[in-house]
């Protein structure tokens, strides 16, 4: 698979279920959330601001997106999670497996981000990006076309402990109306 299938397979409205132990805290939270993935032209005028601000020639991109998210805790039942982001893959040329992913806003921080993806054999898309204090590692997977997986990890600035652990699973809508 390249990040090109990926993407095309991560298109649409998914419902994920998240299941998050923040062990800093010794908290456990449950997060329901409804997540979109939209497709982005090339010429997109968010797609070539984030290629600038990063210094990346916008014709290296791939399958550039826009992902937005609104959830609910267990953990702050009056906070509601939610926010979109640009997201615009950058392939390496030599190998099409891996390459950068540029973000409007990250995950761990929501800050701008650059991470490092590599999809691997199995079909898996793993991502490990680096912030100022943490660093963030994801993996997502398919286990049917309508049904995926993801886990991630928030580690420490140095990379030697963990902070929050969490599974989700997600399953795309096909209600068109929904």
């Amino acid at each position: 698979m390249n990040i090109d299938e990926f993407v095309e397979r991560s298109l649409g409205k998914w419902r994920s279920q998240r299941s998050a132990h923040h062990l800093a805290f010794h908290h456990f939270e449950e997060v329901t959330s409804q997540i979109e993935i939209l497709p982005l032209e090339y010429d997109d005028e968010r797609v070539i601001a984030l290629c600038k601000a990063n210094q990346v020639d916008a014709h290296l991109v791939s399958s550039p997106f826009y992902m937005t998210w609104a959830g609910e805790s267990d953990w702050d039942e009056d906070e509601v999670l939610a926010g979109s982001t640009v997201l615009v893959p950058v392939p390496d040329l030599e190998k099409p497996t891996q390459g950068r992913l540029l973000r409007e806003q990250g995950y761990a921080e929501t800050v701008p981000a650059i991470g490092q993806y590599q999809l691997i054999e199995d079909g898996s898309f793993v991502l490990k990006t680096q912030y100022e204090r943490a660093t963030a590692e994801e993996k997502i997977w398919f286990a049917t076309p309508n049904l995926r997986f993801r886990v991630s990890l928030i580690k420490t600035g140095d990379g030697k402990g963990v902070t929050t652990a969490s599974f989700s699973s997600e399953i795309r809508s096909l209600n068109l109306e929904e």
